[in-house]
C-alpha cells in the first residue's frame, strides 16, 4: 500500500482541501499555529491565494487564518482535492 502524497501548504489552489501532516516550524510559531487548531490531522480548506501567492486565507473548522507564503511552505498536507 503506498503512502499518501505529501505537498507544501503553499502549493494548495483556491478551494483545495487537504490534511495537515507536519508543521515544520519552531518556538512561538508552532505554537501560535498550534493554537488556531492547525495541527497533524486538521483538515485545511484554501480559500484564498494572493495574487502575488505571498499571502493565504485557509479555514480550519471554524476559524479563518491568514499565512504568510514562509508560514505556508513550513507545513506539509496531504490528500489534496
Amino acid at each position: 500500500m503506498s503512502s499518501p502524497a505529501m505537498t507544501l501548504l503553499s502549493a494548495c489552489t483556491k478551494g483545495g482541501v487537504a490534511t495537515v501532516v507536519k508543521i515544520n516550524a519552531q518556538g512561538p510559531l508552532k505554537q501560535r499555529l498550534i493554537s488556531f487548531g492547525l495541527m497533524k490531522g486538521a483538515v485545511v480548506t484554501m480559500l484564498e491565494c494572493g495574487l502575488t501567492k505571498s499571502t493565504y486565507e485557509i479555514k480550519i473548522g471554524n476559524v479563518s487564518l491568514a499565512l504568510r507564503r514562509e508560514e505556508a511552505q513550513l507545513i506539509e498536507v496531504c490528500d489534496v482535492h
